[in-house]
C-alpha cells in the first residue's frame, strides 16, 4: 500500500545512501521574484558530472539492460510493489539512484509502457494516493509526469516521480493557483500572470474522504477537462512540431497542472542551454553552476517558460466547457495523443 511505502521512505532512503547504491548531491537554492511568484532556482554543480540518460523519442522502447524500471532491481532502491485492486494495474516504486532532493522516488508501470502515453485513471487514483498518504502522516509531496519528448523525461518507460517537501513548503507557482478565486470549483482555470499557456482544476475540499470510486471519477474528470484544453491550445499553434503530443503535469493535495510543451529546451540569448520538465512550471528550476543561475535570472524565466511552451489561448477556450470544448478540439487540425 501507498500508507506503507510512505512510512518505510526514509529508511530505504538512509540505506540506499549508506551503501552507495543512491548518489545525493547538495544543492542551494535562491529565489527570483517574477509576476508575482517567488521562483526557486536550485544550484547543484556535481550534476555536471552525472550520466546523461536524455532519450531522443519517448516512445522508443528500450531494451532490459537499459531500462531502469524493468527487473533485476537494486534491492537497495526498490521500495516495494504495488497492485491496484480493480484494475489489477501493476507499479514498481524505486529510489531515484541520483537524487538532489532526499527521498526523491519514482512510481513506474511493472510492464512498459511508453513515456508519451496519457496517465490512466489508476494511475491518477495511485498518485494522489500517495499525496495522501504523506498528509496523513505529516508530510508533503508534489508529483510530477513528463509526457511526450518534449516534456523534458529522462526515460522512456512510463514513470512518475514523486518529491517530498517541508511540511510549510508550496510549491511557487502552487502559491498562485491556492490565492485564485474561483466563482465555480468544477472548472478549469488559468495563472493568467504567467506568460505561457497552462491550465488547471482544483481538488474538492473533501477529496480526501473521497471512497476509490469518486475518487477516480473525480481525478479523471479534471484529467480529461485539462488534456482538452492542453490539445486545443496546441492545435492554435500553426508551427507545433509534428508528432505526438508533449506536455507537464503535476499534482498537490490541491490541484493539477497540465502544461502543453513545444520544445525539451531553450536556447539562452548569449549561449548555453536550459532543460526544463514539470517542476520548472512548478517554480522549481535546476542548474548546474553559479553562472547558469545568473544567466537564467538575466534570461527571466518567465522567457525560459514561455519558449519551451506556448501561447496561452485558455481565456478563449474556457468560455466553453465539456461538450462544447470537445468540438472545439474536434475543429482544429488532428495531432496525436497516444
Amino acid at each position: 500500500m501507498a500508507s506503507e511505502i510512505v512510512a518505510n521512505l526514509p529508511h530505504k532512503f538512509d540505506a540506499a545512501l549508506q551503501s552507495g547504491d543512491l548518489l545525493f548531491f547538495p544543492s542551494t537554492v535562491s529565489k527570483h521574484p517574477e509576476f508575482g511568484v517567488e521562483f526557486e532556482i536550485r544550484v547543484c554543480p556535481a550534476l555536471q558530472k552525472k550520466p546523461n540518460t536524455l532519450v531522443e523519442d519517448a516512445s522508443l522502447v528500450p531494451s532490459t539492460k537499459q531500462d531502469p524500471f524493468l527487473p533485476p532491481y537494486n534491492p537497495n532502491l526498490h521500495i516495494g510493489d504495488l497492485q491496484d485492486e480493480q484494475t489489477q494495474d501493476q507499479y514498481v516504486v524505486l529510489l531515484n539512484k541520483y537524487s538532489v532532493i532526499p527521498q526523491h522516488f519514482i512510481v513506474a508501470s511493472k510492464e512498459y509502457q511508453p513515456q508519451s502515453s496519457p496517465l490512466t485513471p489508476t494511475d491518477l487514483v495511485t498518485i494522489f494516493q500517495f499525496l495522501l498518504a504523506a498528509r496523513r502522516i505529516g508530510q508533503n509531496f508534489i508529483a510530477f509526469y513528463n509526457c511526450g519528448e518534449n516534456s523534458g523525461a529522462s526515460q522512456p518507460h512510463k514513470h512518475v516521480q514523486f518529491l517530498p517537501l517541508a511540511l510549510d513548503s508550496i510549491p511557487p507557482v502552487e502559491q498562485l493557483a491556492k490565492k485564485t478565486k474561483l466563482e465555480v470549483s468544477e472548472r478549469p482555470f488559468s495563472l493568467t500572470r504567467l506568460p505561457y499557456a497552462n491550465h488547471v482544476r482544483r481538488f474538492p475540499s473533501d477529496i480526501a474522504f473521497y471512497d476509490r470510486d469518486e475518487l477516480e471519477s473525480t481525478l479523471t474528470q479534471a484529467f480529461l477537462q485539462l488534456l482538452d484544453l492542453v490539445v486545443s491550445t496546441v492545435r492554435h499553434d500553426p508551427d507545433y512540431p509534428p508528432g505526438k503530443l508533449s506536455y507537464n503535469i503535476w499534482m498537490t493535495q490541491d490541484h493539477l497542472h497540465l502544461i502543453p510543451r513545444k520544445h525539451e529546451a531553450y536556447s539562452m540569448s548569449h549561449g548555453g542551454v536550459v532543460s526544463v520538465n514539470s517542476l520548472g512550471f512548478a517554480g522549481m528550476l535546476l542548474v548546474e553552476s553559479e553562472e547558469a543561475l545568473q544567466a537564467v535570472k538575466s534570461e527571466g524565466i518567465g522567457k525560459i517558460l514561455r519558449g519551451v511552451g506556448l501561447e496561452s489561448v485558455h481565456e478563449d477556450l474556457l468560455h466553453s466547457t465539456g461538450a462544447d470544448a470537445l468540438d472545439e478540439v474536434h475543429s482544429l487540425p488532428t495531432i496525436s495523443v497516444l
